[in-house]
């Protein structure tokens, strides 16, 4: 199968996840500058939570451009990744409704951590898919951010029950070692 077809489908779910998020902003009731300083914080979590979209988006995109072919187990993978990306408008919607308590802290946390656990799996339906000598492997190399991602995700949830502050820092940490896309698969493998 080829793998357009995926790549739009993503595009699209994508599409309409933040179109959802954005819809969740209310305009202020009031015409002033302390209206507006009352939704920051509800602005500044959406922004988050744009950006943790936005950055898998384009890493899948960029994947895909070493992607030859696809096959049903990674479909399934694709899947299971937009399920959990598009839980991601509920997730910073509660967050941001309780103004940022604990549990709807560590859900969201669990929400980013399952993103990650998904985009793992997808990486490897992948590299099942293509083989440990292909190009796609030789591209993947050892994804350190990856591991690194994981790890502060699953800090993050406890830590939400601490210090919501620090789990949020944690979960923003992830997000700027992302905002530079992976350019693993942004140029060719060496040649061996």
């Amino acid at each position: 199968m080829t793998k357009g077809r995926l790549e739009a489908f993503s595009d699209g779910v994508l599409a309409i996840i933040i179109t959802i998020m954005v819809l969740e902003l209310r305009v202020p009731e009031e015409y002033n500058l302390e209206a507006l300083r009352q939704l920051l914080p509800i602005f500044l979590a959406y922004v988050l939570s744009f950006a943790n979209v936005g950055i898998y988006w384009n890493n899948h995109h960029h994947m895909f451009h070493a992607v030859k072919h696809v096959g049903g187990w990674v479909l399934w993978a694709n899947l299971h990744l937009l399920f959990w990306l598009s839980l991601m408008p509920f997730a910073t919607g509660f967050m941001e409704e309780s103004g940022f308590q604990p549990i709807p802290v560590a859900v969201y946390g669990f929400d980013l951590l399952m993103c990650a656990v998904a985009y793992t799996l997808l990486v490897m339906s992948l590299l099942a898919e293509h083989g440990r000598n292909s190009d796609f492997a030789k591209a993947l190399g050892s994804d350190r951010k990856g591991k690194i991602s994981l790890l502060a995700y699953v800090v993050s949830v406890p830590m939400a029950f601490v210090n919501v502050w620090i789990s949020l820092a944690l979960i923003l940490a992830v997000a700027l070692i992302w905002i530079v896309p992976d350019r693993r698969f942004a140029r060719p493998p060496e040649a061996a």
